[in-house]
């Protein structure tokens, strides 16, 4: 049973630290408390002598954890207007109606 809360613990720990970096927002605290489970569960059915490796795994949830809940409480997205944008769509518009002008002039 060790081995199976070993592995899982493992790979939600790699599964957290990639969905934190990426931008997943929220849905990156899925494998982040799976993570944290697995690595309580083994910290549980570990022995006095092996408990530095499920201590690190719940140490690098926790890191993640945190950096996700900044990350989402800090950064906030916005949307810019982009003004030169609209300024060159209004500019083709015209270039375009003054073109079909001159073109229904030749007819």
């Amino acid at each position: 049973m060790r081995k199976l809360f070993l592995i899982l613990a493992w790979v939600f720990t790699v599964l957290a630290i990639v969905f934190s970096v990426m931008p997943m927002d929220t849905l990156a605290f899925l494998p982040v408390s799976l993570a944290l489970v697995f690595s309580l569960l083994l910290l549980r059915k570990s022995e006095d002598g092996q408990k530095k490796l499920p201590k690190a795994l719940l140490f690098i949830g926790v890191l993640c954890s945190t950096y996700v809940m900044g990350k989402t409480l800090l950064i906030k997205d916005e949307v810019a207007k982009d003004t030169q944008f609209e300024q060159q769509k209004i500019e083709n518009q015209k270039e375009s109606k003054k073109d079909l002008e001159e073109l229904e002039g030749l007819e």
